[in-house]
């Protein structure tokens, strides 16, 4: 009877363990729930639910054990995270880049192709859009997310994300028919320079920034 009861004592504590992480990890991230947005969050569940379930039945694991297996896994999240928000090329490793599926009404086959969308899931994204003619997109991009972002010609008010976490957004570039050296010279006018920036939206033909903290202002 107190073997009994010694298992499910054990059991309590890995649940309330895990459930601990969990809230932990969420509260870290920033985010109010789990709902995943990137590849990291969606291994960051998978892999959380499977130490937890795993785990929390099996009597050969202790106590101090899972807490480890816990804290290494979520050492491993966070960094993760953060040379994914600070280096560009671990973000286009582990996220992905957007690719440009139609570019002024024609379809960019070999981009599709390569991102594994078949002409039946585009024309399916296309009429969900309400795109009856492909001749009027100017350009649909898929995101990392599975989404396609579609602009149409001669839509106007359109915002692109020049900036993102201090990192320039090519692709963006390339949509406003703009330079690398072109940004760099708009942010200089404006006292910054692309590594103080934390977003940048190219609106109505201005580039609205939103700087670091540490940054108080033009200078």
């Amino acid at each position: 009877m107190a073997l009994i009861q010694d298992a499910y004592f054990i059991t309590a504590i890995k649940l309330i363990m895990g459930f601990l992480a969990m809230i932990i990890q969420i509260k870290l991230s920033g985010k109010s729930n789990l709902a995943p947005s990137t590849i990291v969050d969606q291994l960051q569940n998978y892999v959380l639910g499977g130490i937890i379930g795993g785990v929390i039945y099996n009597m050969d694991i202790g106590v101090l054990q899972f807490m480890n297996v816990l804290l290494i896994w979520t050492l491993i999240v966070f960094i993760t995270k953060y040379l994914t928000n600070h280096n560009r090329l671990v973000k286009r490793f582990i996220d992905g880049t957007p690719v440009n599926i139609i570019e002024r009404g024609q379809i960019q086959v070999d981009n599709a192709t390569q991102a594994g969308m078949s002409a039946s899931d585009l024309a399916f994204k296309l009429r969900t859009a309400g795109i009856v003619d492909i001749r009027q997109v100017r350009r649909a991009i898929l995101e990392q997310n599975g989404q396609l972002t579609i602009v149409e010609v001669g839509e106007r008010n359109l915002s692109f994300p020049l900036i993102v976490d201090g990192q320039v957004d090519e692709q963006a570039l390339d949509a406003i028919d703009q330079t690398p050296e072109w940004l760099d010279a708009e942010l200089a006018a404006q006292g910054y320079t692309v590594a103080n920036v934390y977003m940048a939206n190219y609106l109505g033909g201005q580039i609205v920034i939103a700087p670091y903290p540490q940054i108080d202002g033009p200078h």
